[in-house]
């Protein structure tokens, strides 16, 4: 499953924020975030990542005016279940 944000500037530094608390709910017994990971492309830049027990975080810099990144995110849960998600990004001049 692909998602996509409004475009990001070559020159912002921008969190992006992914909701995973309806796939958090999907299972007979709540389940949350451990860990997170995010692998970026080269020519976008991950300047640091977060997360909470529902929701995960990367703000990115840099890139190239009209190119879209594929940005995926790589979640373990409590439970130890391992998914992921791919988001595009696409870069814009502003």
């Amino acid at each position: 499953m692909f998602n996509s944000f409004a475009p990001k500037d070559p020159n912002a530094v921008e969190p992006f924020t992914w909701d995973w608390s309806e796939v958090m709910a999907e299972t007979s017994t709540a389940d949350t975030i451990a860990t997170s990971a995010f692998t970026v492309p080269t020519g976008i830049t991950a300047d640091s990542d977060s997360n909470t027990t529902t929701t995960t975080t990367v703000v990115l810099s840099g890139g190239t005016a009209g190119t879209a990144y594929e940005i995926l995110n790589r979640i373990t849960t409590a439970n130890s279940r391992t998914l992921d998600k791919t988001f595009i990004v696409l870069v814009a001049q502003q």
